[in-house]
Order: structure tokens, then sequence, then C-alpha cells
């Protein structure tokens, strides 16, 4: 089983957008520091915000760099606001 996370951290007030199969150990890594050279190092308070089970690493890495893509506060607002907007997304990647 994979997911599609995104975390919110207050101190740097930032969206932080992954997949994994391990959601609960990937939250404890971030605020932890174990990826020394990534985007979250720069926080310890990472919470999630909102996470999709997806059907595969595929669909979750599809979903991850689309959002990515976006560029967009307001987009990331807006799915956490409304997840259905995800599946929207996979639906008309299936066409």
């Amino acid at each position: 089983m994979h997911y599609l996370y995104i975390l919110y951290s207050p101190t740097i007030d930032r969206f932080y957008i992954g997949e994994t199969t391990n959601l609960h150990q990937r939250i404890i890594d971030h605020n932890n520091h174990k990826y020394q050279r990534g985007f979250t190092k720069a926080a310890k308070d990472w919470s999630i915000k909102l996470y999709k089970i997806c059907e595969s690493k595929q669909q979750a890495m599809f979903l991850e760099k689309f959002i990515k893509r976006m560029k967009s506060k307001k987009f990331i607002l807006k799915v956490i606001e409304n997840p259905s907007i995800l599946d929207d997304i996979i639906d008309e990647n299936k066409k």
C-alpha cells in the first residue's frame, strides 16, 4: 500500500508533498531530520494535513508530481479542503 501525503510546518509556513509505504515512520523521519539534504530539515514540527491511500506506487508518485508541478499553495489548500480533487485527477489520467 502506498500513500500520498501532505505535511505542513507552522514554523516555516510551508507544505511538503511526498509518497511512502509507511506514513507513520516517514513523519518521524522528517521530524528527526533523517533526510539531511532534504527540504524538511528546515523544521521539526511537520504534521500531516492530508494523506491518500493509493492503488500503487506509480499512482502515488503521479499525484505527488502533479501537485508539485502546480507550484501553488492555493492549490494545495484546495486539495486539503476537498481531497476528492485527487480522485478527479486520477480519473482524468486514466482516460
